[in-house]
């Protein structure tokens, strides 16, 4: 008969065995992500290089009214060879900010929904923008700045034959230390979810914004999105089953404003936690069958992404158990826990980019014990997502011009 020890024990080395498969698996793509990405080209036809495409910039703007003139008017200003149209998807603006958008020069597409989400806001505007508007629309959040040239290298990645394009979003903002916090993560994700698949030959995975669509394939894509809170996701894994690869251009900017305080952050980690959980109820048992009957490496690579444990909450985790080792010797020692943490430090470390290596980054760290319990708040919440969009909140900044 089985003693609690035994059970403890036994459950103790199974988490063990688990935590390290998550370390492993962060850890071989951090040093994939270190390889130069592959050549620019998808497989298949490709279509001809010289050929300058229309673009819609659409941007679903959920009461950011104190956000979207400002952004909207940067996006008007950038610099493309060929023809783009900024849309901007008003979900609740005020009808004095509509008239001003309007004036600026974009086209604004109203929307209204008892329960707000990205997807059906997209979903909506697409079905009232004529069927063959653009041939590319690039997805923005309502506080995004596209970098230089961005369009046209987003272009070019569609002349090599690419359907869907992720451009390489990073932070606006490292004013505090909640939001360089944020900025690290960002760019650590970047690194392994999207640099390190695309180098060894996978594609890229999505992020909500800075993400561009063949603009046919996007309203297919969208087709009954339903009311999700990782629309992202959702396509992550549509475009997976399809079999479509995934560009990802690292050197093509779009900014975003980080989190500032840790009421938002728990707010926005709530709405991430509540995707992850739907979508490994969803996608885990289909991962293994698309492997299996398909050979769909890509989608089964999507399906173990949800099963990992978030990198905030699995420092916390090994800490814990670290601690638990110290106290009551049962399960793996000490020295396994300590190992797994290091090596967990040694991977951040290698993903996050060199420029981020400064005095700043102590504070950020400092702030590590508090990000762990606002996530673990966030846990407590998932049920929130719902009834409530939890949309991230935004500041009005003034961008300089070096954002063309």
């Amino acid at each position: 008969m089985l003693t609690l020890e035994s059970v403890l024990n036994y459950f103790l080395y199974l988490m063990g065995a688990f935590l390290l498969l998550n370390c492993l698996y962060l850890l071989f793509f951090t040093v994939a992500g270190l390889r130069r990405p592959q050549p620019r080209r998808a497989p298949g036809p490709t279509g001809p290089p010289a050929r300058l495409r229309s673009i819609g910039v659409l941007i679903p703007a959920y009461r950011a009214d104190d956000v979207i003139l400002e952004t909207t008017k940067v996006a008007l200003r950038h610099q493309y060879e060929g023809v783009f149209q900024v849309v901007v998807i008003a979900d609740g603006l005020r009808p004095g900010t509509v008239q001003l958008l309007q004036w600026q020069g974009a086209q604004v597409v109203e929307v209204a929904f008892e329960r707000s989400t990205k997807g059906k806001s997209l979903l909506q505007a697409l079905s009232v923008l004529p069927p063959h508007a653009y041939d590319i629309a690039l997805v923005l959040d309502a506080d995004n700045i596209m970098g230089k040239d961005c369009l046209n290298h987003i272009n070019s990645a569609f002349s090599a034959g690419y359907r869907v394009v992720q451009t390489h979003r990073t932070a606006l903002n490292n004013d505090t230390a909640f939001a360089l916090l944020d900025s690290c993560n960002e760019e650590i994700n970047n690194h392994i979810y999207r640099k390190g698949p695309f180098s060894i030959g996978l594609s890229s995975a999505l992020i909500g914004s800075g993400m561009a669509f063949d603009y046919a394939y996007l309203k297919q894509l969208l087709a009954g999105i339903g009311e999700t809170v990782g629309e992202d996701k959702e396509m992550d894994f549509r475009i997976a089953r399809d079999q479509v690869k995934v560009c990802y251009l690292d050197n093509t900017y779009v900014y975003d404003e980080k989190i500032e305080d840790a009421q938002v952050f728990t707010r926005q980690r709530t709405r991430w936690l509540a995707s992850q959980l739907e979508f490994l109820k969803k996608y885990a048992g289909e991962g293994i069958t698309q492997l299996v009957k398909f050979r769909n490496v890509e989608f089964f690579n999507k399906s173990v992404q949800t099963f990992l444990v978030p990198r905030t909450l699995l420092i916390g985790i090994l800490g814990i158990f670290f601690l638990q080792a110290l106290i009551i010797p049962i399960g793996p020692t000490p020295g396994f826990w300590a190992g797994l943490l290091l090596l967990l430090a040694a991977t951040l470390l290698l993903a996050l980019p060199g420029r981020l290596y400064n005095w700043q980054l102590f504070s950020a760290i400092v702030r590590l014990p508090y990000a762990i319990f606002c996530m673990c708040l966030a846990l407590f919440r998932i049920n929130r997502t719902k009834t409530s969009f939890l949309a991230t909140p935004h500041k009005a900044r003034v961008h300089s011009t070096n954002f063309k």
